[in-house]
């Protein structure tokens, strides 16, 4: 069946598209898109296969981009940071002060943007109606005994980073993460949403899980310590990860901004043109980028199950995932493949967004798309 690909392409990087089309024929691309932005002009802009059975990808599509809006949900952190209404070395508990339950009244938000809280999963038994309930969800989150002492460990806090960096950014603010990247997205023209509206569905592809996943029931009663923990990040509530629930109308509508955010790649690229500036007013002063950028610590993670370096909400470029191939390149890989990345050495930023999720880190598809587009440069 012939793939549709439509979208703008600069001459000079005709190999991208080549590598577009590509990942459709060879790679098992079902439904994609993929922007590159320099100096805040948008060079490549393409979309390509399918949303959903009959319905094309297009530029209006949006998708489940996992934790890619990781590094969108800490972003609003640090532009509170810019701004003076809190500090990165400020325990959360000072603003927040039901977060001090359990041991981790010394838990700063360094410390939540770099995993290292404390608290990678959620110990109260949850339904997935409560991740419809923001204050249901950090409520919980706040009761959590720390697994660890709070800045000992660095732990990938898988599902429960959105909900700590958001309710830093409610804490901070009065609004939910979900409101809070409607202003700075708008003002940008990104299509990004934390907790899509009823009215925005429609525009959503469906997430085609490879192999598929059912839903699962735990027994957490058999399990202890670190075995637990690890059970619990994932499957408390049991769609936490979006587990049988990816494509329904709770999943699209609740705030997880760890692990729901839609975007469009286009909408990621601008995102991250906003972040050094490019174009256009940063959304985050340059020496705060520096400092999120650069690596907080490197560890082996038991969740990833590797040892993995993390800046403040950040990933930066390394060797087993580069991100192009300048040194000071940063970004954040979402389940599948999902990519935002900037490379503020040339100004540039990136985006893409599929809907076939192959559940691992490692992305045939991005890394064709990036190896073909710094070949060009």
């Amino acid at each position: 069946m012939d793939v549709p690909i439509s979208g703008h392409c600069d001459e000079r990087f005709a190999a991208v598209r080549d590598a577009f089309a590509e990942n459709f024929a060879e790679r098992g691309e079902v439904g994609a898109a993929v922007c590159v932005m320099i100096d805040g002009a948008v060079v490549i802009d393409l979309v390509g296969g399918f949303a959903d059975e009959g319905r094309e990808w297009t530029h209006d599509t949006i998708v489940d981009v996992y934790s890619v809006g990781k590094a969108i949900v800490a972003t609003l952190v640090l532009q509170l940071v810019d701004a003076g209404l809190i500090e990165l070395d400020q325990p959360i508990a000072s603003f927040w002060p039901e977060f001090a339950a359990g041991g981790k009244g010394k838990a700063t938000v360094r410390m939540a943007l770099c995993h290292q809280a404390g608290v990678p999963a959620i110990r109260q038994p949850l339904t997935n109606e409560d991740l419809r309930d923001w204050n249901r969800m950090t409520s919980a989150l706040a009761d959590t005994e720390a697994w660890f002492e709070p800045g000992s460990r660095h732990i990938y806090h898988t599902n429960t980073y959105g909900h700590l960096n958001g309710e830093i950014v409610r804490r901070a603010t009065g609004l939910t993460p979900g409101e809070r990247l409607r202003h700075r997205a708008d003002s940008l023209g990104a299509d990004i949403w934390v907790g899509v509206p009823l009215d925005q569905q429609q525009r959503c592809a469906f997430v085609h899980w490879d192999p598929v996943r059912p839903l699962v029931s735990v027994d957490f009663s058999a399990l202890e310590g670190e075995t637990l923990m690890l059970a619990l990040g994932y499957t408390n509530p049991p769609g936490y990860s979006s587990n049988g629930v990816v494509n329904s109308e709770l999943w699209r509508s609740s705030q997880v901004p760890s692990t729901n955010t839609h975007a469009s790649a286009s909408g990621i690229a601008k995102w991250y043109a906003g972040i050094i500036g490019a174009g256009t007013e940063p959304l985050v002063s340059p020496a705060l980028v520096a400092e999120a950028s650069r690596v907080q610590r490197t560890e082996f993670c038991p969740v990833l199950g590797e040892e993995v370096s993390f800046g403040l909400g950040y990933v930066r470029t390394n060797e087993r995932r580069p991100l192009g191939t300048n040194p000071n390149s940063f970004g954040h890989f979402g389940t599948g493949g999902a990519l935002g990345f900037a490379d503020p050495d040339i100004g540039l930023s990136f985006g893409y967004a599929m809907n076939h999720v192959i559940p691992r880190w490692q992305s045939t598809r991005n890394r064709a798309l990036i190896d073909s587009l710094y070949r060009a440069l």
